[in-house]
């Protein structure tokens, strides 16, 4: 039988019953409470950006600091605050700076040719007398949208001779980009032929004008009319008025129909007079009273044409000679689409619905009036073709 020997020292062995001792001496509850060790858990890598604990507790994550350009610039100064007054609740404030736009044209006096190359310092605007700042200066020169008022009715054949040969002269100087509707009148209105740019529906219309059906001519009514259609398109538009110019039945007055004329924007009469012919034939021809008063109503109605035309910026003429037609469309023509347009604010800001007086003038360089000459240096006439004035507009209350 084979004998094992232990070979222990003596110091390992009272160390030994020592920690033997203790834990005979510990109380139970304790060993049963004691937690029980657990294994650590690995250390989470990933350190956070913005700082603060991760998954493990004992790891810390130090926040990233923004590096600083060298040329940054200051910051901006924050914007002062307002504070209401008490009981005062908050409110918007809106300024509308009133704008006014003028076009002219400016026409040899014998050729009735446009004057090209004209500065913003040759213009002169005065309104109500007081000159005003031009801010806006262009020279344009577009598309039309005119209509043709032609007076129609049962009276002499010259007079609806001359009428169709003046809207067929007129016709013959339209563009393809060009907007116009024919409208007739005796005692009362009828639109023949809508807007359009068709030639040709427009010459269709006036060959079907052969048979009138009244004598009266009722060239107020008519005008208002054509002006309130008008009002309803955008732009500037214009109305080609040939007629006798005489008024025998309207319900319109004619200071009313001044009226109208004056207060409504963007519209340009040209008028054209019919019957120069037999007029030329028949005047101082007899000395009877009634020959006498209708040379005298002839007159009349020359003169309400020429201010119809006047109040507008347009032109008006009087032909004789059907030969003349095509020359004075022409210089219609170059007058409606040549022309200068003035833009300023005026020095009376008020929109209080008055009518305002507009004058033009030319200057030269040193604020004479601007002289003109041809080739030959002999002096050249020139006509200033504006408006006579506008109508401020109403504030709304």
């Amino acid at each position: 039988m084979s004998t094992i020997r232990l070979n222990v020292s003596p110091i390992r062995c009272l160390v030994s019953l020592a920690l033997l001792g203790s834990l005979a001496a510990a109380p139970i509850g304790w060993a049963q409470n004691s937690p029980q060790p657990q294994q650590p858990k690995p250390p989470d890598q990933a350190t956070p950006d913005s700082g603060g604990p991760g998954a493990d507790p004992g790891s810390i994550a130090l926040p990233k600091k923004k590096e600083k350009p060298e040329d940054a610039p200051p910051p901006a100064p924050t914007a002062p605050k307002f504070k209401n007054p008490e009981g005062a609740s908050d409110y918007s404030l809106r300024v509308n700076v009133p704008e006014v736009q003028v076009d002219v044209g400016v026409l040899l006096e014998k050729t009735g040719q446009f004057v090209p190359n004209l500065k913003p310092s040759n213009f002169k605007v005065y309104e109500n007398g007081i000159e005003q700042k031009v801010t806006g200066f262009k020279r344009i020169e577009a598309p039309i949208t005119a209509l043709l008022l032609c007076e129609f009715a049962s009276t002499s054949y010259y007079f609806i001779y001359d009428m169709r040969n003046a809207a067929w002269a007129f016709a013959q100087q339209l563009r393809p980009q060009d907007y116009v509707a024919l409208m007739t009148f005796d005692m009362r209105t009828q639109i023949v032929t809508d807007f359009t740019q068709d030639k040709r529906q427009l010459y269709d219309s006036l060959n079907s004008l052969v048979i009138p059906g009244f004598s009266e001519r009722n060239l107020f009514d008519a005008l208002y009319e054509a002006e309130d259609r008008l009002t309803r398109i955008e732009g500037r538009k214009y109305i080609i008025v040939i007629a006798s110019g005489r008024d025998t039945f309207s319900k319109i007055t004619l200071d009313k129909i001044y009226q109208k004329v004056k207060n409504t924007p963007d519209i340009t009469i040209f008028t054209v007079s019919t019957g120069g012919a037999l007029r030329a034939m028949t005047e101082g021809r007899s000395s009877s009273w009634d020959a006498q008063m209708r040379e005298m109503d002839y007159l009349q109605a020359d003169n309400e044409m020429k201010t119809f035309a006047k109040m507008t910026g347009g032109m008006a003429f009087f032909p004789r000679f059907t030969g003349e037609m095509p020359d004075i469309f022409a210089d219609i023509n170059k007058n409606i689409r040549s022309k200068y347009q003035l833009i300023y604010h005026p020095t009376d800001p008020k929109q209080d619905g008055t009518y305002r007086k507009l004058r033009v003038e030319l200057v030269d360089d040193e604020g004479r009036p601007l002289r003109m000459q041809d080739e030959k240096h002999k002096p050249l006439k020139y006509d200033i073709i504006a408006r006579d004035g506008y109508k401020a507009r109403q504030e709304v209350e």
